[in-house]
């Protein structure tokens, strides 16, 4: 493939090295500091976009791939409150679009066992439910897709929890999401459960970026050639 980056920081080198290693070609490179050559002209050069920026660029940038009519892996978080415009013009204009709060295949496995842990938690209200993420001091937004992506399994999973909330909080209907940031840490995300008596926690620890940046990849290659809106379970199937 043919593929262009959108997002050139430390996941758009390391997607680049993944992608280069599976045969690919990176075509364009585009950063803040080329961000007028973002153009439906050049883009058009491209089989793909593969996008990892800002919550504010994010929608614009999915409107010219869109424009060029080539597909687009995003893994961009902060950006889902425009996520039924997205799937609307995908749908109307016959695009393709994979958009995941994480391409880790073991986040994505991690994400299938907090669904299976909460569904049997629902018949525990003794026990209560908080989230902790950690991650490097550059990531910009607070807490992370993936945190975002948890809490609401689990509030779709136990009745008596309705929402989240950045901050820690004994409401007993909201989940408390604690988002630290420390330096070099590409992330950790902590589901602990704790009763008067006992406490239960899943954790998964990611070790870098190369996870991320091959599960992007492998998006890109799965999602090429075909149409419409897909997520990481069409992909790896779980």
């Amino acid at each position: 493939m043919k593929i262009s980056l959108i997002g050139y920081g430390k996941m758009g080198k390391e997607i680049e090295k993944i992608a280069i290693s599976r045969n690919h070609t990176i075509v364009n490179k585009f950063d803040i500091e080329n961000i007028n050559e973002l153009t439906v002209e050049n883009l058009k050069k491209s089989d793909i976009a593969i996008e990892f920026t800002t919550p504010e660029t994010a929608f614009e940038n999915y409107i010219k791939c869109f424009e060029a009519n080539i597909p687009v892996v995003s893994g961009t978080t902060g950006w889902l409150n425009k996520y039924s415009e997205i799937k609307e013009i995908v749908e109307s204009q016959n695009q393709t679009f994979l958009y995941s709060s994480n391409f880790s295949i073991g986040v994505n496995i991690f994400f299938k066992i907090n669904s299976f842990l909460s569904k049997i938690m629902n018949n525990f209200p003794d026990y209560q439910v908080e989230i902790e993420e950690t991650h490097h001091t550059e990531k910009k937004d607070a807490p992370s897709g993936t945190a975002i992506t948890l809490a609401e399994e689990i509030i779709k999973n136990i009745n008596k929890k309705t929402s989240w909330i950045n901050e820690l909080t004994d409401e007993n209907d909201k989940i408390s999401i604690n988002s630290l940031r420390k330096v070099n840490i590409p992330g950790i995300h902590t589901i602990k459960y704790e009763s008067p008596v006992d406490i239960i926690e899943i954790t998964h620890s990611s070790k870098n970026r190369t996870g991320l940046a091959t599960g992007a990849v492998l998006a890109g290659e799965y999602i090429f050639g075909k149409k419409g809106l897909f997520t990481m379970d069409d992909f790896i199937k779980l």
